[in-house]
């Protein structure tokens, strides 16, 4: 029977220690990645968010712990002993009666159980741990708000890693062509041999930025891996591809503002807290006020286990503090003192948040503009490539005026990507900083 129970406890030991460990196992997307799937990775496999979650557990035991001094305690002894009197110790000295008593048995089994009826300061504190508790789980929802954005980020900076090496790719074509032209004219005579040499040189400086464009997006799919808390080795394909993206959100800073209010967890946190505060405070002020308990006990009682007898007490209490050295009232200052920098705090975060939406907005708007300008700067740099090769193909210009044009271009695509990344980052903030990075689409 007793390794049956070692094998039964040691079963379940393994169970709780295994249970923990799959559930600890991070999802790996299978298909394309899209950055809606990024975020929600990050919300969920986050490590501060994984953290988060767990204090929110903690919290919630702590409330069971408040919630324990409202409820019943039970507890029972047993006991055996064996033992002499001094009898003299009690004043008992007659003739004939021996100062010590002969050994005897003692066998006592008791039960105590007790019950608070009314504690007000036991109340209190049970709904200060309950706002703690929920404000721990709008610490959660914010922390996987903020693991979210980040891995949000870093995918958008594995896509526009991607790009770069797109339009590297690009360029190391153009650049070849380039190549090509300059020694067929070189061979025909029309050209100097210098034209060639300088399309070589342009030509071996696109194919090092493609290396290094190359290098980048490797890296930057690393920091994705690691913003999604997944192995190094894990392969994962991007699906989207940097563009303009729709937003369902005001766009007006004050209504930017206000929704964020309305919406940004920490903020909702911080009011748990500040109410979690003043509920400790009235739990200090309940203490002037009276309790009432109920507390019992049976026992049994005898020389042998034969010859038990039983016996009870009930007593109903009924405390009434009058003075403990001034104790309380100066408990009364200090919570309120707490009381009085929590609601600074929240004051605080409330302008934060404000200064954050519309920072946001005003990003989202700059950011869709950016995009346009390097759009248009584009398209002009490429047309200034194709005149400038047609000027070359007809000998009437050198690879001066080629390799400047091409300069251009690559600026050009340089800046047109850093300007989709700018918008998607503004987007991604804008949700954020408005609470609601789980609705980006």
């Amino acid at each position: 029977m007793r390794r049956s129970s070692i094998a039964l406890a040691s079963f379940a030991l393994w169970l709780g220690l295994a249970a923990p460990a799959a559930a600890q196992q991070p999802a790996v997307p299978s298909g394309p990645l899209t950055l809606l799937q990024a975020i929600q990775l990050g919300r969920s496999q986050g490590v501060n968010a994984s953290i988060a979650r767990l204090n929110v557990r903690s919290a919630e035991a702590r409330v069971g712990q408040r919630r324990a001094d409202l409820l019943p305690t039970i507890a029972g002894d047993a006991s055996y002993a064996r033992q002499t009197l001094n009898l003299q110790e009690f004043g008992l000295s007659l003739p004939g009666l021996p100062a010590v008593t002969d050994p005897f048995n003692i066998y006592r089994l008791q039960l105590r159980g007790s019950q608070t009826i009314f504690d007000a300061s036991v109340i209190g504190r049970l709904r200060a741990a309950k706002d703690s508790a929920v404000a721990s789980g709008l610490d959660a929802r914010a922390a996987g708000e903020i693991a979210g954005a980040t891995a949000g980020l870093a995918y958008l900076q594995a896509l526009s890693a991607r790009e770069t090496v797109r339009a590297r790719e690009a360029d190391s074509a153009i650049a070849a062509t380039l190549l090509d032209q300059a020694r067929q004219l070189v061979a025909a005579g029309v050209s100097p041999a210098i034209d060639q040499t300088r399309s070589e040189v342009s030509f071996a400086a696109v194919r090092t930025q493609l290396e290094v464009a190359r290098n980048g997006a490797d890296r930057a799919k690393l920091d994705l891996l690691r913003a999604l808390d997944l192995p190094s080795g894990t392969k994962v394909e991007l699906a989207d591809s940097l563009g303009p993206g729709a937003l369902d959100l005001p766009l007006d800073p004050d209504s930017a503002a206000a929704f964020a209010r309305e919406h940004r967890a920490e903020l909702a946190a911080e009011r748990a807290r500040t109410e979690s505060a003043r509920r400790s405070l009235g739990a200090v002020r309940s203490e002037y006020l009276p309790s009432l308990g109920l507390t019992g006990q049976y026992q049994q009682t005898g020389p042998e286990t034969s010859k038990l007898n039983g016996s009870y007490a009930v007593q109903l209490q009924l405390s009434v503090p009058i003075l403990d050295g001034f104790r309380r009232q100066h408990r009364v200052k200090e919570e309120n003192l707490r009381v009085q920098v929590q609601e600074i705090r929240e004051r605080d975060l409330v302008n934060q948040v404000e200064t954050e939406a519309r920072q946001a907005v005003l990003d989202v708007a700059s950011a869709r503009q950016q995009v346009a300008i390097a759009r248009d700067r584009l398209r002009l740099a490429e047309q200034e490539l194709a005149q400038a090769q047609q000027r070359f193909q007809a000998g009437v210009a050198g690879t001066v005026e080629t390799t400047n044009a091409q300069s251009s271009v690559i600026s050009a695509r340089d800046a047109l990507i850093q300007a989709r990344v700018n918008f998607g980052t503004a987007r991604v903030g804008a949700y954020r900083s408005l609470g609601v990075i789980d609705q980006l689409h």
